[in-house]
């Protein structure tokens, strides 16, 4: 071989051996810089975390003669979904929106019920304008919890520059009801508005394949329609009506004024803003819905004037201003970092089966047909679980990991565990099919249950596609070969699957019939995917009982004989690192973090409505594309 060859190979080699060397060191260079900003991201919040627990500013107190200011912010829920911890922090640090905040039911309820026996607590301030969604189900829960407030003595006082109904409602347990004077507050009562697609499929040259059963099954009906059907149309003004009715009932009972003072007609609420000069606020309170108007400033005094002014002499801090702690504070000062948990005692597990049902393991926050059954095979395999609450708030999902989740229920029950559907916001189709092997059934008088009925669907592409020139061809060596969104769907193929969603439809009814004690053709006459409210439900008997969480907590003790027992919430289990983190991020927010809320505006929230669709088409997954779903049972 030439040595010049030779050499020239040599030096290449160590050309390249360099060049690896160098990229090495940048590499090198760049993980354990990585590294250090890491790990000093981390120590620099372990600082925090520790300065903000030893400073005596920072601990919390509750003052003697203090307000408790509930000031939620976000939804309220039975379930949070699932965030990494470290994630919301760091979101909360940066002074970052939450994509959508969420507050527990259980949470709000807790807060006011210790409030109402804690002697340094004389008033709750309603500050509501940062609460979203909540559901006449879940506001009830917190109405009784007010009124057992008021019930000690304690006064509730409302304010706000504006009130939505959801807002409203909680306002009008009150004892008073402050306005600003340029504020807004009308009741639009409720209605079922949504988008459909048809149309704009057919321009697209998507072809859709929709199966179903029941007339009155439609969550379909977007993908096939420009409009509501008349059937929707007439079994959503029933349910929607029944819980208008309830609405209205309970504000008029705490307002102490008559049905005929909420204004449905736009003549009659033309005629009396007139009278008030076109003022929304003086309309208000003309109607009698608020008390008071009241600027910012009146507010501040006229509570000073109640409470009495606090005895902060620090600097930085205003003489004028009352005793008050808000909610996420008063929270952390009666939740403890460790729940004490007797081992000895006997328990009424409970259960959170909330969010769409989907196939395999979810995260909390939703339904997961096995994760979900999981939880209940915990329960089952406890030996202290004497019985079992499954608290219910779904509109439904898969057919297939419903009937999981079912299976394991009926697993209790052989066990000789009582099990007690508890019907929250939602209790439909799906969230229905998993209530309905429970021993009992309680559900709110407003809970948005039945809609038994099945559909599949799916969309396939072979005319879009071939406007762009792309074509599917080939082989295959049976009909069934080659079955794709790619290509038309056969008429064989299309009674196999129709086939199949009825034989859903039956297994379904046969499932509550034989769980409620009725022939097939009653359930069948109460179903076909009509949706009811949680007291037209008692009446159907498809409820055995109407009440609360409470109630069904009482009624699962009582089926299991137990006089004495704990509750005992079964959750997914997590990790040492995942309940560090909570328990460092979450004690560090509460001490030093002041979020604030951003309302989307109008755009946005059309955006947002066309986004939540596609997601939850997107996440449907039952194997066999049978889904029992209520997407009627969203009010607007």
């Amino acid at each position: 071989m030439d040595l010049t060859c030779i050499n020239e190979e040599i030096i290449m080699n160590e050309q390249q051996s360099s060049v690896k060397r160098f990229i090495v060191s940048i590499f090198s260079i760049l993980n354990t810089s990585r590294k250090i900003i890491i790990n000093l991201i981390f120590f620099s919040i372990l600082l925090i975390f520790i300065l903000s627990l030893i400073s005596d500013d920072n601990v919390i107190k509750v003052s003697d003669n203090s307000a408790l200011v509930l000031n939620f912010h976000g939804d309220v829920v039975e379930q949070k979904h699932e965030i990494d911890p470290m994630d919301a922090f760091l979101t909360e640090a940066i002074n970052q929106r939450k994509e959508k905040p969420e507050i527990l039911l259980s949470d709000i309820i807790k807060v006011i019920n210790n409030a109402k026996d804690d002697n340094k607590i004389k008033i709750i301030i309603l500050k509501l304008q940062n609460m979203n969604r909540a559901g006449l189900t879940k506001l009830k829960d917190i109405g009784k919890a007010l009124e057992n407030f008021k019930a000690s003595g304690k006064q509730i006082i409302a304010v706000g520059e504006q009130f939505t109904q959801d807002q409203y409602y909680l306002a009008s347990y009150a004892d008073k009801i402050w306005l600003d004077p340029k504020g807004w507050l009308l009741l639009d009562g409720y209605g079922r508005y949504q988008l459909y697609y048809k149309s704009a499929l057919e321009k697209l040259s998507i072809s859709q394949h929709i199966f179903r059963v029941g007339t009155y099954k439609s969550a379909v009906e977007p993908y096939i329609r420009d409009n509501m059907s008349p059937a929707a149309k007439e079994a959503n003004k029933l349910w929607l009506t029944d819980l208008w009715t309830q609405y209205k009932t309970d504000v008029a009972n705490q307002r102490k004024f008559s049905l005929d003072n909420f204004d449905e007609s736009v003549e009659t609420l033309v005629t009396k803003l007139k009278q008030a000069n076109g003022n929304i606020a003086e309309y208000a309170l003309n109607n009698h819905w608020v008390d008071e108007l009241k600027t910012k400033e009146n507010i501040h005094l006229a509570l000073i004037e109640l409470l009495g002014e606090n005895s902060t002499n620090s600097e930085n801090k205003k003489k004028d201003k009352f005793n008050q702690i808000t909610f996420e504070k008063y929270l952390s000062t009666i939740t403890s970092a460790f729940p004490e948990n007797n081992p000895a005692t006997d328990k009424v597990a409970i259960i959170v089966a909330k969010g769409t049902i989907l196939n395999g393991n979810q995260k909390a926050g939703m339904i997961g047909g096995d994760s979900t059954a999981k939880l209940l095979r915990r329960a089952r395999k406890n030996d202290k679980v004497k019985a079992v609450v499954l608290r219910v708030d779904s509109p439904g999902g898969s057919a297939y990991a419903s009937e999981v989740i079912r299976r394991e229920v009926e697993l209790l029950k052989e066990a000789g565990k009582p099990v007690v559907a508890s019907m929250g916001t939602y209790a439909a189709s799906g969230g229905y099919w998993i209530s309905a092997p429970a021993d009992k059934i309680i559900a709110s008088p407003s809970t948005i249950t039945g809609s038994i009925g099945i559909f599949g669907f799916f969309m396939t592409f072979e005319n879009s596609l071939s406007k762009l020139g792309i074509y599917t061809d080939g082989v295959g060596t049976t009909d069934l070969a080659g079955f794709g969104i790619t290509r038309p769907l056969s008429d064989g193929m299309a009674q196999i699957f129709q086939l199949n969603i009825n034989r859903g439809y039956q297994d379904f009814i046969s499932l509550v019939a034989t769980s409620r004690n009725m022939t097939v053709e009653q359930v069948d006459a109460i179903a076909q995917g009509r949706v009811w409210s949680g007291a037209k439900a008692k009446e159907l008997g498809l409820v055995d009982e109407l009440g609360d969480l409470s109630d069904a907590i009482a009624t699962a003790a009582e089926l299991a004989g137990l006089s004495e027992y704990d509750t005992l919430l079964i959750e997914k289990k997590r990790s040492s690192r995942d309940k560090f983190l909570r328990s460092l991020f979450g004690q560090a927010a509460s001490l030093i973090i002041d979020p604030s809320e951003v309302n989307a505006g109008p755009i946005e929230n059309i955006i947002a409505k066309l986004q939540s669709e596609l997601k939850n088409i997107n996440q449907l997954n039952d194997p066999q594309g049978v889904y029992s779903f209520c997407l009627a049972c969203e009010q607007n």
